[in-house]
């Protein structure tokens, strides 16, 4: 990545003309090769900009970018201030928290959530259409099928319906009870669940995590 900050203006040629006056900016070109313009109170979003594929013509003073399309960005530069380059290397890309294999690990670790006297079976306790997220006991020593979601839908308590009908086939585990656990819980995929005798509980997934929040709330 390359990052110029100069005064300097800029000028957009193609399905429409734009022009930014002089001022100091930060111009930045990616190892994809796009060139984006930035002044220092638009947040992430650019002055202008050139997506890939494009090509960068460097003169004195004139950088022209071209795009396959024929498209110019030129960009004047009245004065450089700092001119640097930095190899990032590849990026992991984004991973989200929350996702429904760590809510499975935090809820394994504190069964406790899910209510008083529940312990851990196993986790993936497999069946013939597949693992249920969790096995465990409630106080009373019945066993309980839990399915995670990060979001509850009808889809995941139809899911969780077929488990219980395998499950409770096995005379060493039967009855089997359901919990419908997720981070949020749809109207209708309450309904459905509620309907067929399976518990909904909405995971907080910073309590899970044993996170305290500052923020006062009303409730």
């Amino acid at each position: 990545m390359r990052l110029v900050i100069a005064r300097c203006s800029v000028d957009y040629a193609g399905r429409l003309a734009a022009h930014l006056p002089a001022a100091t900016r930060l111009i930045m070109v990616k190892a994809d090769g796009s060139v984006s313009i930035h002044a220092d109170d638009r947040a992430y979003k650019p002055l202008n900009w050139m997506s890939p594929p494009c090509r960068i013509e460097e003169a004195p003073g004139v950088w022209r970018v071209v795009n396959k399309a024929g498209e110019e960005l030129r960009i004047t530069l009245e004065e450089v201030f700092q001119d640097t380059s930095y190899e990032l290397g590849p990026d992991p890309g984004l991973q989200k928290d929350g996702v429904e294999a760590h809510l499975q690990e935090l809820l394994a670790a504190s069964p406790h959530v899910l209510g008083d006297g529940f312990t851990l079976v196993r986790r993936e306790y497999m069946t013939a259409i597949g693992p249920v997220d969790l096995l465990c006991r409630d106080a009373a020593s019945a066993h309980v099928a839990v399915e995670i979601k990060r979001r509850g839908e009808i889809d995941g308590v139809e899911q969780l319906t077929r488990y219980l009908e395998l499950l409770n086939r096995d005379p060493l585990l039967a009855p089997v009870q359901g919990i419908f656990a997720a981070q949020e819980i749809k109207p209708q995929a309450r309904v459905l669940a509620e309907d067929r005798g399976i518990r909904c509980v909405v995971l907080n997934y910073d309590t899970l995590r044993g996170i305290e929040r500052d923020e006062l709330t009303l409730f």
